[in-house]
């Protein structure tokens, strides 16, 4: 079962529309959306149960504190993807960061696998699969499958808009998979772009054509 949640901060909003503009250039599209992946996260470990531990303050006063007990991964789907790492490693500096590459087919809008890299972590581990556009969802179902077939189970997708037919299509192929999302979009146009969207994200990340 893919659990929808929708985060429509007023926050998250406003620099959506940034993001949005088209005369928006690349290091305010960079920014902003840093800016929101970092607010994202935050919702997404709103329900996370952490450790408790012993902490001696400078008063030399005993309290219960709180840490992580499980490795958090952020997993970007190349290229876009890497335009959100940043934002959520500044909340979560100790995460640590793997890397799947796929490209999509422009005349069947099918994804292929060309990299997959990731760290030596236990398979409980919190993995946090970040893709600015979840448009047919092609994309995000092989990461998470491949993810599945490694032995993760516990994962989170991190998508900034999508479209009906790409989070219809997450939920008809994986299972178990919350998905964080700022904004599910009209459709997609017959070119396999979300309408209205954002454009091509990595393009307008990196600054190319």
């Amino acid at each position: 079962m893919v659990k929808v949640n929708v985060l429509d901060h007023p926050l998250i909003k406003i620099k959506l529309s940034v993001l949005r503009d088209k005369n928006t250039n690349h290091t305010e599209f960079k920014a902003n959306l840093n800016e929101i992946a970092s607010l994202m996260v935050y919702e997404l470990l709103s329900d996370y149960k952490p450790k408790e531990i012993c902490i001696e303050t400078p008063t030399n006063s005993k309290t219960i504190g709180k840490c992580f007990d499980k490795e958090i991964v952020i997993v970007p789907i190349l290229r876009a993807g890497i335009g959100m790492v940043e934002g959520i490693k500044l909340l979560l500096p100790q995460a640590r960061v793997g890397h799947i590459g796929l490209y999509r087919d422009e005349k069947t809008l099918e994804s292929h696998e060309y990299f997959y890299k990731m760290p030596n972590v236990p398979k409980d581990s919190v993995i946090i699969v970040v893709d600015p556009m979840l448009a047919t969802g092609g994309s995000a179902i092989d990461a998470i499958n491949k993810l599945n077939k490694d032995g993760f189970s516990n994962i989170k997708m991190v998508s900034i808009v999508g479209a009906p037919e790409g989070i219809n299509n997450l939920k008809q192929k994986v299972k178990n998979v919350d998905l964080f999302i700022a904004a599910i979009d009209e459709k997609l146009n017959k070119d396999g772009y979300i309408i209205p969207g954002l454009g091509d994200a990595g393009d307008r990340i990196f600054g190319t054509k």
